[in-house]
């Protein structure tokens, strides 16, 4: 018999990305790729980041955020601006026009979540979100190394 939370992590994959391809179905008329409207929700979120920073949080090479933060800022939703503190870095941070955008994207996305939650008590609503920042909490902290028990049993 499976133990339930074998299927943790896809269940938990497989949920992020359809709350991804949902909310890109919204947002179809920005004109925004899925890549895109994510640097730009970092943006928003955080304000001044770096571009290292941003290929961290998206999980993509810096060559390739470079690239995107090109064809966002001829798009204007974000520009350029040079660190204070270390003119060699360049910070990317949201336009007027993303600021502007930004009520409709938060609207968009609160309405991803309540189709998400749809049937769902207010208390089991709290308990989903608890539970899922708990887990982010245990897998934010330094991970341990493999224990070589784990290691073993994933080779074979």
């Amino acid at each position: 018999m499976n133990n339930p939370c074998d299927n943790l992590g896809l269940l938990l994959h497989d949920n992020a990305r359809l709350m991804r391809r949902r909310f890109e179905a919204r947002a179809t008329g920005l004109g925004l790729s899925s890549s895109q409207w994510r640097l730009l929700a970092i943006t928003l979120r955080e304000g001044r980041v770096t571009q290292a920073r941003l290929a961290e949080r998206l999980e993509i090479e810096p060559i390739s955020v470079s690239r995107l933060v090109d064809r966002m800022e001829q798009a204007g939703w974000v520009g350029r601006e040079a660190d204070p503190a270390d003119r060699r870095i360049r910070l990317v941070v949201p336009t007027d026009r993303a600021l502007k955008a930004h009520a409709g994207i938060r609207s968009m996305i609160k309405g991803v979540i309540a189709e998400a939650l749809q049937g769902f008590a207010d208390s089991e609503r709290e308990e989903v979100i608890g539970l899922l920042e708990r887990i982010s909490a245990n897998l934010s902290d330094a991970a341990p190394a493999p224990a070589a028990d784990d290691v073993q049993e994933a080779r074979a």
